[in-house]
């Protein structure tokens, strides 16, 4: 199988690359292509690939407008670190959504869903773009979470939520007046359905925007938030996450 990567962190399509070839030693990389105009030239004389791995936000633009100026029938599996991006990729070919940081699981998995894809699908001038009503994820917005206290149950805006912490195996809701509250859903749920005004800044906390002063620099490449609230403990976000977040600090 010859696969496509459009992606501009060159060592983020190297690690691409590695899993790829590792899970399937039978796949060739055939290009790497880190901009929207290298991607048009290439495209315009290239055809012989079957898949395509995108990057959505390139140095010169996104990886969209690739699509809407070369036709491209393969289908493609976009990477990114923000899913606001969902409904637009699933109009450009797009089988399947990977947010970063992905690893080897997501890789495997985007590959068994082009697979069963392909057999199931095999006319050959399946139109991919109508793929969004089965493929997109199904991820719901509120305006509000319900929280627990006592025996009464009532809901709390996301915009007086600070944060959200795992604690004792428990999320545990703070809002912006410092009060708390258990949730009886994961960290994993919710963090689809926050984004884009917050943000997953490691295994323990989730944060919304409006409750970010600042952040410096902290030793081993992380960074410390700083909140315009009170809260005792301090909040780092991991070095693989923090190029994503500051990207998305930019953008909101």
């Amino acid at each position: 199988m010859k696969i496509v990567i459009i992606e501009d962190e060159i060592l983020t399509a190297k690690d691409l690359r590695h899993n790829l070839q590792e899970l399937n030693a039978g796949i060739e990389v055939t290009a790497i292509l880190p901009t929207v105009s290298q991607s048009i030239e290439y495209f315009s004389t290239n055809v012989d690939f079957n898949l395509i791995f995108s990057d959505i936000k390139l140095g010169d633009g996104y990886s969209f407008e690739i699509f809407k100026k070369v036709s491209v029938n393969s289908p493609i599996i976009f990477c990114t670190a923000f899913n606001q991006y969902a409904l637009e990729a699933f109009d450009n070919n797009g089988i399947d959504y990977i947010l970063k940081p992905f690893d080897k699981t997501s890789i495997a998995q985007s590959l068994k869903k082009y697979r069963l894809l392909k057999e199931k699908l095999s006319a050959p001038q399946f139109d991919y773009s109508n793929l969004s009503a089965l493929l997109l994820p199904k991820v719901t917005k509120f305006q509000s979470m319900l929280v627990h206290q006592g025996d009464k149950i009532f809901p709390i805006p996301l915009a007086n939520i600070g944060l959200l912490q795992l604690k004792n195996q428990v999320v545990q809701l703070h809002t912006l007046e410092g009060s708390q509250f258990p949730v009886f859903k994961s960290l994993e749920e919710l963090e689809n359905k926050l984004a884009p005004e917050f943000f997953r800044i490691n295994r323990q906390f989730i944060v919304n925007r409006k409750v970010i002063k600042d952040v410096s620099r902290y030793f081993g490449r992380k960074l410390l938030i700083n909140l315009t609230i009170p809260f005792s403990e301090q909040l780092f976000i991991s070095k693989e996450k923090t190029a994503y977040f500051m990207e998305w600090l930019a953008e909101n």
